[in-house]
């Protein structure tokens, strides 16, 4: 079934549709934003893989020359090899806001692919994709719990600015990606120029604020043409073990968290591993 909604972010129309490409996937999204345009597609195997116990999830972004008018000049005009750098972050950042969101005992081995098919240069598609994503997911039967959307901010003259232009990123102090679900940032990514803790702070709440209408269009597009989800059955927990290990480890993790050197975090957290299992 098609559907197509659309909405204004930033002074520029943003388009999410489904139901017209990639037919054979468990869930497609096709993102517009300017003349940047996005194709993200979701499949799933049938049956789960009973030995494992993580979520196999392969999160792929691709950039193909065709995207902005260039044909390789090789004699098979195909383009081969490794992902860049560029590609291989962005399905990184991708895979961060959606992992903790799938239905906790979800086995199933899980593909996201998305391929920018038209760039502007103007907008970026790492973003659009991470929305394609999330849409793809949710109007899939692939169990996922709650739509996450992707905005970037700058801070231009004293002003928090949604998806600034190529222009405007070489004037701002604050380049920040935010992705968030409807009550809750699920991940940062960025950096900033000689700005305060309580700016940046305000950055991200500006852009998880500027996000939300992301998410009614997901919601929106779920509840016209979203199919019924997998059944999935729930891990078995020892709660006993569990609040066993709680009591033990939470003062521990409490000097974890707060300790600020990378690696000195990192010899304490496995110390304090070897300790809880020790007295258990």
């Amino acid at each position: 079934m098609f559907k197509k909604v659309t909405i204004d972010l930033g002074g520029r129309p943003l388009t999410i549709e489904t139901g017209r490409l990639a037919k054979q996937a468990n869930g497609t999204a096709l993102v517009t934003y300017g003349e940047t345009v996005v194709l993200v597609t979701a499949t799933a195997a049938k049956d789960p893989k009973a030995e494992i116990d993580f979520l196999p999830l392969t999160v792929e972004y691709q950039e193909r020359f065709y995207a902005v008018g260039r044909i390789p000049g090789s004699f098979f005009r195909r383009e081969i090899g490794r992902p860049s750098d560029k590609e291989t972050l962005s399905a990184r950042f991708i895979d961060r806001p959606l992992r903790p969101l799938f239905v906790k005992g979800y086995q199933h081995e899980t593909q996201v692919i998305a391929t920018v098919l038209s760039a502007d240069q103007q907008n970026d598609p790492d973003v659009l994709a991470m929305i394609g994503a999330s849409c793809a997911l949710i109007v899939s039967d692939i169990p996922f719990n709650a739509p996450v959307a992707g905005v970037k901010v700058g801070y231009v003259d004293g002003k928090y600015v949604l998806n600034p232009s190529p222009e405007e990123w070489e004037n701002s102090r604050l380049n920040l990606i935010v992705a968030g679900t409807r009550n809750a940032v699920v991940m940062v990514e960025g950096g900033a120029d000689s700005l305060s803790e309580a700016e940046v702070l305000e950055g991200i709440f500006f852009g998880h604020q500027a996000l939300q209408p992301i998410l009614d269009m997901q919601e929106e597009m779920r509840a016209a043409v979203g199919r019924a989800k997998m059944a999935v059955a729930p891990p078995v927990v020892n709660e006993a073990l569990k609040a066993k290990v709680a009591e033990l480890a939470r003062e521990g993790m409490q000097a974890v968290i707060t300790m600020a050197d990378k690696q000195e975090r990192s010899n304490l957290y496995h110390q304090l591993q070897k300790d809880v299992i020790a007295a258990l």
